[in-house]
């Protein structure tokens, strides 16, 4: 790449970024995009303000770009104001790629914590001041950094698709070949597997030596707790051992392959971690080296239960850049395909809640027959039950076929609605159900918006923060719909939105299928295989089933996108996981994981 993407001019500042530039000075520049670009010395101060002063409260999405032919690797930053709503800020630092530090913003927004490490595992961006800058998708001894541009991934000589012949003299000799222990199997010549201890685990059980031994031969904190004159002095405390145990990852309460490292004083959970990664394909790799509609049954792969939301998201970001409005139609199926997924999803999860509370499969098969018929609906129109592959920049695959939206009437408004209610009628005031999730798991409003909680996790916290109304995208502004909220925080309540949500999709959908146009076009202009997409960048973002889903989508003009950058609901909210788990029983780790709802194919991406 000879020069930056986003080539464009440098945009005016307006609104509250002038008056950014206007108190900080020459440590806020504008920048080729709509944002501005902070010296990283003063990154800190200058997002506390932002903050503070500006009312930007939630940090949504930080990730980095390698600029390699600029020796430059860039951090953006995107934070959102939830009382008011709009668009999100969005901010930058540089740093050279060689020595590529900036400070790190946990301590202003605690929910750049897993993204922190994330560009740090991937991208090699150290942040100056983490308390805990660990890999967190790859396992530590991982040789690199797999987001740079030089790094090259092993079967793949080329950078980009679609490759060259590869067999151009003769017989091909794999990269896997080439390298040392190419079958994974032998061990390095110096290598000792009966004493060696796995880094990895070495660094997580290091977070859980907390206590020492005093002079006295108790158990104390490594800090001494402050008397009232402010002398050192021990808490007394139990002699007891602190078991660690590990949940995962093989274990069928994680839904996946996925690990909670978990420190137990008896039952009581005193300290957890999550582990994560063992699902990771480097999906933002596979991205910038397809074209930019190859990406789209990619997108399916994230949370596999929700293709059609995925879809959804990607196919707005790269129109933001293409300038395409979908037509009318198209609209309203888009939006109808967004609402059945979250139908689906909310169900789904709901069922699988009540199998970590005991009820083992009865609950979970009333709602599966529900996600059944829906699953029947995107079979029709796209040929596959979940992988559907159905957005297309600029609309949709293909039409719906006949008597389509008939099929969808009847489930909408007569089977769908006296369902929901059966649900809510067995469960909500099922007696074991509200004296497991009642009180478990609280995660306060406040924390909720510090961790960037999002979807239903947040909304249950009392926080009414949904995309759709915020910032409205295709035609939600059409609707008349409530955005469900809750107060106590708790398991329950993240059970009850659920429900909430399930009957606000249901009145969008009655007025999407009373409102479609009977005919009309699906796709806006040329229908090409390969679009060249202009040079500049752009972040869509949807309110997906499980939370704000947002792609970040960097053009350099050519055929593939330069960056490609998943914001993923499930891997976020998992940084509220261990503060809402302290202090629980060991049994109710497994249901707060589950409210959460997470999917591991978007997890680890």
């Amino acid at each position: 790449m000879a020069a930056k993407a986003a080539a464009a001019p440098v945009a005016e500042l307006t609104g509250p970024l002038a008056g950014l530039k206007e108190k900080f000075g020459e440590a806020v520049k504008p920048g080729d995009f709509e944002g501005v670009v902070i010296n990283h010395d003063r990154l800190v101060e200058v997002a506390t303000y932002i903050r503070d002063e500006l009312g930007y409260d939630y940090l949504t999405s930080v990730t980095g770009v390698d600029y390699l032919a600029q020796n430059e690797m860039e951090v953006v930053y995107h934070v959102l104001n939830t009382r008011a709503g709009g668009a999100p800020l969005v901010f930058k630092a540089r740093t050279p790629r060689e020595n590529a530090v900036v400070p790190s913003l946990i301590t202003v927004w605690p929910g750049a914590d897993f993204q922190e490490r994330e560009a740090w595992d991937l991208l090699g961006i150290k942040f100056e001041g983490h308390p805990y800058l660990k890999r967190i998708l790859m396992w530590e001894g991982f040789s690199g950094h797999p987001l740079r541009k030089d790094w090259k991934e092993a079967y793949y000589e080329q950078d980009v698709k679609p490759f060259d012949s590869r067999w151009p003299g003769g017989h091909h000799r794999r990269a896997e070949d080439r390298v040392p222990y190419a079958d994974n199997v032998n061990f390095p010549a110096d290598f000792d597997p009966t004493v060696y201890t796995a880094q990895a685990d070495a660094a997580v059980y290091e977070r859980f030596k907390n206590y020492e031994v005093d002079e006295r031969g108790q158990f104390v904190p490594k800090e001494a707790v402050k008397d009232e004159n402010g002398n050192g002095k021990f808490q007394e405390y139990l002699e007891t051992d602190e078991l660690v145990v590990n949940l995962g990852p093989q274990h069928p309460s994680t839904h996946g392959v996925f690990r909670m490292v978990v420190a137990l004083d008896g039952e009581k959970i005193m300290h957890l971690e999550p582990v994560m990664g063992y699902l990771h394909r480097n999906h933002e790799k596979i991205g910038e080296r397809n074209t930019y509609i190859q990406n789209m049954p990619f997108t399916d792969r994230l949370d596999y239960l929700s293709s059609m939301s995925n879809n959804f998201g990607y196919a707005l970001a790269v129109e933001k850049l293409m300038k395409v409005t979908p037509p009318e139609r198209a609209e309203y199926i888009r939006v109808i395909m967004a609402e059945l997924t979250r139908i689906c999803n909310h169900v789904w999860a709901i069922g699988f809640l009540l199998n970590d509370l005991g009820a083992f499969f009865t609950p979970a098969l009333y709602a599966i027959e529900e996600r059944e018929l829906i699953l029947d609906l995107f079979e029709a129109v796209s040929g596959s039950r979940m992988m559907c592959n159905y957005f297309r920049f600029g609309g949709v695959a293909r039409d719906l076929p006949v008597g389509w939206l008939e099929t969808c009437r009847e489930l909408v408004f007569n089977r769908l609605p006296k369902k929901v209610d059966e649900l809510d009628y067995f469960l909500s005031e099922n007696e074991i159900i509200r004296a497991r999730c009642e009180g478990s798991g609280v995660l306060t409003g406040d924390d909720a918006v510090k961790y960037s909680t999002a979807g239903p996790v947040l909304r249950a916290s009392g926080v009414a923060y949904d995309v759709r109304r915020a910032e409205p995208y295709s035609i939600y502004e059409r609707f008349e719909f409530d955005v469900a909220v809750r107060n106590h925080g708790d398991v329950y309540d993240r059970y009850l939105i659920r429900l909430d949500e399930v009957r606000q999709s249901l009145r969008i959908l009655q007025q999407a299928l009373n409102q479609i146009p009977e005919k009309g076009e699906i796709q806006a202009g040329k229908k090409q295989y390969s679009a060249r997409v202009p040079a500049g960048q752009a972040y869509g973002r949807v309110e997906g089933p499980k939370g704000e889903l947002g792609f970040y989508v960097v053009s350099d003009g050519t055929a593939n996108p330069y960056r490609y950058h998943i914001r993923a609901p499930s891997f976020i909210n998992l940084t509220a996981l261990g503060p809402m788990s302290v202090g629980q029983k060991i049994a109710d780790a497994v249901i707060i994981l589950g409210s959460i709802d997470i999917v591991l194919g978007e997890t680890d991406r």
